[in-house]
């Protein structure tokens, strides 16, 4: 595992990338944000890579944006208003990265999940939270309503749930986060990592092509309207049905046999 801000490990499939950045509780600074960007590039562009875990070390996820760098950026006469154009346009690119990466992407989630931080939960693919997990957009307590982080939160979850999390700033547990679908399951502290990987392994052990095309696909439909998105998908369909391990795969279960596939 390399070792940095940022640490990653590939195995069998699975890559897992830590924020490690506990005693900040691995806040997104400026330098975290350039990790994830570069780590998430480099392994969206690996072809031995098919589910990617990302998680935090110490005793939270990951507590939102470094507000002490942000103030520092405030003092600073030559940066101000460019600088935070510039910090949340950065941050917007890493969030919009994960659902247009190629892998699954699996927040593996504990301690507390806060503004931005709650942000990058709803934007990966699935989560999985330990028990005890707090999630919060919780900006508006210290005056900063979280609007960035409301876009990916409000594609998750209720609007209505949301706007009060967003106004009150009150948190939810990991329970409330699973019934509202910000989390797809809760499990004991320790089985944590391990039920992480569980999951992941099941999804890696998937035709990988498939598993690629269907999370393009599945981003994509949901942008369009229901005509078109049918359009669409009989299109992704029929592409993915002409593939020489698609028809392996489908005689496979005919012949009731594992598949030889290729990738």
């Amino acid at each position: 595992m390399d070792e940095g801000i940022l640490l990653c490990d590939v195995t069998a499939g699975v890559a897992r990338l830590v924020m490690n950045r506990p005693a900040k509780l691995n806040a997104l600074s400026d330098a975290m944000l350039a990790a994830l960007k570069t780590h998430l590039a480099a392994l969206g562009g690996r072809s031995d890579v098919q589910v990617i875990i990302l998680a935090g070390a110490g005793k939270a996820f990951c507590a939102g944006h470094d507000l002490a760098e942000m103030q520092a950026g405030r003092a600073n006469p030559d940066k101000g208003a460019a600088y935070f154009a510039d910090l949340f346009t950065r941050c917007g690119e890493v969030m919009q990265m994960i659902p247009a990466l190629p892998q699954p992407v699996i927040a593996e989630v504990h301690g507390i999940a806060t503004a931005a931080g709650c942000q990058l939960v709803a934007s990966c693919d699935m989560a999985v939270a330990a028990e005890g997990t707090r999630f919060g957009v919780n900006g508006v307590n210290i005056g900063l309503f979280c609007s960035t982080p409301m876009v990916a939160l409000t594609r998750n979850i209720p609007r209505k749930m949301a706007f009060e999390m967003l106004t009150t700033g009150q948190f939810i547990d990991a329970a409330r986060a699973e019934s509202l679908g910000l989390v797809n399951r809760v499990v004991a502290q320790d089985a944590l990592e391990a039920e992480t990987m569980a999951l992941a392994q099941i999804v890696a052990g998937k035709l990988s092509g498939a598993v690629r095309i269907g999370k393009q696909a599945f981003y994509k439909q949901d942008s369009l309207g229901l005509a078109e998105a049918y359009a669409y998908t009989g299109e992704v369909m029929v592409e993915n049905m002409l593939w020489r391990d698609t028809n392996e795969g489908i005689s496979a279960f005919l012949e009731k046999r594992k598949p030889d596939w290729a990738q």
